[in-house]
């Protein structure tokens, strides 16, 4: 081995492989895409779950539950951390909760649960309350003002335009 020859030859980036350049090339004629079928054909692209007929892994695994796409999505959050991250006679909205990155994403609905102790006096903005939550932030000497969530939709009954 010579040493000042180690390096030489070697590329940072791997050049693409030119196809469809003659049989010499090793991907000529078919330029890789086999004789025949779908996968010969230009246009083709397959599902990202295919797996060459043999049945998929989304297929195979079981299924449980239900999961409902038009529930509502609650953060939540508990009245411990809120003693955390809150100094006395702040105000905690949701504005702020994501703010101190409390709370994170998109959610229709905050919920504020009991989990933890509270010893500042808090003013707390949410769309829900646990009974036990409640308690404590009042307890504390704390305000609990429930904002005003999504309508509920009730079957069988249209909505009506206001005359006026």
């Amino acid at each position: 081995m010579i040493l000042n020859d180690v390096h030489s030859n070697i590329q940072k980036n791997k050049s693409r492989k030119r196809i469809g350049r003659g049989v010499g090339s090793g991907s000529g004629k078919t330029s890789g895409r086999g004789h025949k079928g779908a996968g010969s054909r230009s246009g083709y692209s397959s599902q990202r779950v295919f797996e060459g007929g043999q049945m998929p892994l989304v297929r195979r695994i079981p299924k449980r539950g239900f999961n409902n796409p038009y529930a509502d999505i609650v953060a939540i959050i508990n009245v411990g951390d809120l003693d955390i991250c809150y100094e006395n006679g702040e105000e905690v909205t949701p504005a702020s909760l994501k703010e101190k990155r409390l709370v994170k994403g998109r959610y229709d609905a905050l919920k504020v649960l009991g989990d933890g102790e509270i010893t500042k006096k808090i003013t707390v903005s949410a769309h829900k309350f646990s009974k036990s939550a409640q308690e404590k932030i009042e307890k504390a000497g704390g305000k609990v003002v429930v904002l005003p969530g999504k309508a509920p939709v009730i079957k069988g009954q249209k909505k009506t335009a206001k005359e006026g």
